[in-house]
């Protein structure tokens, strides 16, 4: 079988193949040149073989800059090679560029004859050398860069170099523009009294304007007729739940902070701002994150405004410490819904609320805003590092010189703040506190840790509940460090 095998198999002759005609590949270069350039560098004695693989390697190499020097003219988008493209191609090949040439001038090109043999060579341009040291320097040329630019953030201009700034803008904003803008040029054409129209509108239907209307005459009404009332409850269900009204929100918005800003003494126009910021933010149909700082900033007025409470009113002060309370629930709706894409919020609420607490020169009705600030923003960790840990200070600096006054709107600013203070600690055990109940064993030595830890004031209500659990909790903040 195996000679069988191998008497189909042709034979091959080794020696035929070996003697196939070989093409041989005339270089493009010329070999003479490459021979001249070699000799002027000191390789005068060079072979035919050396020479023809020289020849190859220089030819491979032109090649090589010649497609670098057109990509980069056709990424300029130009249709002539330039020297900038050439000097590109050797940067980007890393070899050394070549120094001497310009494009702002065309190369001559010379002939000479040697022989048989054209040489052609660039012709140099003589110069005489007092003019060329008397001419002035020419610019230094800026390197190429790209880089990214935002000229907005969710419509908020950016502030950077390359914007204008919030000054350049505002002088920018309050220049005449259209035909008339130069009121020289318009008293000259008979217009005395030109009137000006915005380049650009935000076009509102009437509809919405209409509701937005009567939204504002409805909240702004401090009637006490129940007609009014009703009204006043019917806009701020409408604004909590119509989804068409997403057009008017930077309307709503800068109605509040207007209102806000301009009545920060009348306690009823802030308690309608707040009642219209819960409803726009409470509204699932509308997108309010971009709007995160002006209501942030509203509320943060209403909760720690330091108005004072005017002497022997006690409802006009029920009325503030109220508005701040259901500030302060705002504060933790807004918390709930923006902290977490905007990671600054939470913590610019907290210290705002923290320094406030530890001012003992702001009125207790303050005080009240930011301790219901922090039990209504402040997860567990938050109450026990920034408000128990902060109690007994704030018992020796606030509650006893108040409690000392001895007056009606005193002691009731007193209960104000110690039921504030309670209404925080029943976070730390997610129950209501009743009182005379018992949760577990309490002992003296327990209430004496207590004690010691939040004052006695504070200290002695916690004991009165005999809650276990909410004694452990609070004597857990006394090294608690963690999030908050």
């Amino acid at each position: 079988m195996a000679a069988s095998a191998s008497s189909r198999v042709p034979a091959v002759d080794l020696s035929a193949s070996s003697k196939a005609p070989v093409f041989d590949q005339k270089p493009l270069w010329n070999q003479d040149t490459v021979r001249d350039v070699a000799e002027s560098v000191g390789a005068s004695k060079i072979n035919d073989d050396s020479l023809r693989t020289l020849t190859q390697d220089t030819e491979y190499r032109m090649g090589q800059v010649i497609v670098e020097s057109l990509r980069s003219m056709r990424n300029s988008e130009r249709d002539n090679m330039s020297v900038q493209d050439t000097s590109g191609a050797l940067r980007l090949l890393d070899v050394e560029p070549m120094f001497g040439y310009d494009t702002t001038r065309p190369l001559k090109y010379g002939e000479a004859n040697l022989g048989s043999q054209a040489l052609y060579y660039v012709e140099d341009e003589e110069v005489e050398l007092e003019k060329m040291i008397n001419a002035p320097l020419p610019k230094i040329p800026k390197d190429m860069f790209m880089t990214g630019h935002y000229l907005a953030l969710d419509g908020v201009l950016t502030i950077c170099p390359e914007n204008l700034s919030p000054a350049e803008l505002k002088s920018h904003d309050l220049l005449p523009k259209g035909s008339g803008a130069n009121p020289a040029l318009a008293a000259l054409s008979g217009q005395d009294q030109p009137v000006f129209k915005p380049s650009v509108r935000h076009a509102v239907s009437q509809e919405l304007i209409l509701y937005f209307e009567k939204i504002q005459a409805a909240l702004m009404d401090d009637s006490e007729d129940e007609e009014v009332e009703r009204l006043r409850a019917a806009a701020i269900e409408s604004v909590t739940t119509e989804p068409g009204i997403h057009q008017l929100l930077p309307y709503f918005s800068t109605f509040i902070t207007n209102q806000v800003t301009h009545h920060c003494d009348d306690v009823f126009v802030l308690r309608q701002m707040m009642e219209l910021t819960y409803g726009l933010i409470s509204n699932e149909h509308l997108f309010t994150d971009q709007y995160a700082a002006p209501f942030t900033s509203a509320t943060l007025t209403c909760l720690l405004y330091r108005k004072g409470v005017t002497q022997n009113d006690l409802q006009s002060a029920s009325k503030q410490y109220q508005l701040r309370e259901f500030a302060a629930n705002v504060a933790g709706q807004i918390t709930k819904k923006f902290a977490k894409d905007n990671q600054p919020l939470l913590p610019m609420l907290l210290r705002s609320c923290v320094k406030s607490m530890l001012n003992p020169h702001f009125p207790s009705s303050v005080w009240f805003g930011a301790i219901s600030g922090i039990a209504q923003c402040a997860n567990n960790g938050g109450i026990k590092m920034l408000l128990i840990q902060n109690l007994k200070d704030f018992e020796k600096g606030m509650l006893l010189p108040l409690l000392q006054k001895n007056t009606d709107i005193s002691r009731m600013e007193f209960e104000a703040l110690v039921g504030a203070i309670m209404k925080a600690l029943q976070k730390l055990t997610g129950d209501h506190l009743p009182m005379g109940t018992m949760n577990g064993f309490s002992s003296d030595a327990e209430a004496a840790r207590v004690k010691a830890l939040v004052g006695d004031v504070i200290g002695d209500r916690i004991i009165q509940l005999g809650d276990h659990k909410l004694n452990l909790a609070v004597l857990d903040a006394q090294f608690y460090v963690g999030d908050w």
